[in-house]
């Protein structure tokens, strides 16, 4: 089964997969889709409030952030991990509870990136927004290492947040029940 969208001008089939018996997700994956990341980077740039940095989760946010980085002229952006690196220094880590990870996982900020972005304005990306845990993480980090949230993006808000008005998105994308039907 596959639902069609269109986000940044472009259609795509995504997959629809399992999260529970009852629940379907839309597999929305930018990896090796350079067209859409660009089409999407564009789009999501031109709501973008004044930023000084970007930060994203690992891993489906990367080639956003890196394609954002480039459109706009910035040379860097941050990555929050989720293991922690032996090249990072100071790491620091809060908890993250994902619709498309199984369990608890943490995620992990660089001390050097942290000291980078203290009192700044920064951006938090991300693929998808759905139960928001990611997000939440993020912004944990981004909190502890003392910079200022000025916006939520992503390209896609999955169900309830959807709803939400503290994140810009291009589109909506709905949960499924396990027939593959759209949820309101």
């Amino acid at each position: 089964m596959t639902y069609e969208m269109t986000v940044a001008g472009l259609t795509r089939r995504l997959p629809l997969r399992p999260v529970s018996d009852e629940l379907m997700i839309g597999a929305f994956v930018i990896f090796g889709d350079v067209e859409l990341t660009c089409a999407c980077a564009r789009e999501l740039l031109k709501i973008a409030p004044e930023f000084d940095y970007m930060v994203a989760p690992e891993a489906k946010a990367i080639p956003l952030a890196h394609e954002m980085a480039r459109q706009s002229g910035r040379n860097d952006y941050f990555l929050v991990r989720k293991a922690p690196k032996l090249y990072m220094d100071g790491v620091f880590e809060a908890v993250d509870r994902s619709i498309t990870t199984v369990g608890e996982q943490k995620l992990y900020m660089d001390g050097a990136d942290a000291r980078r972005m203290k009192g700044r304005r920064v951006l938090i990306l991300d693929d998808v927004i759905s139960t928001g845990g990611s997000l939440a993480a993020v912004e944990s980090l981004v909190d502890q290492a003392g910079g200022n949230v000025v916006g939520r993006m992503a390209i896609l808000a999955e169900g309830d947040a959807a709803r939400r008005d503290d994140i810009l998105f291009l589109e909506r994308l709905p949960l499924f029940n396990a027939q593959g039907q759209p949820l309101s």
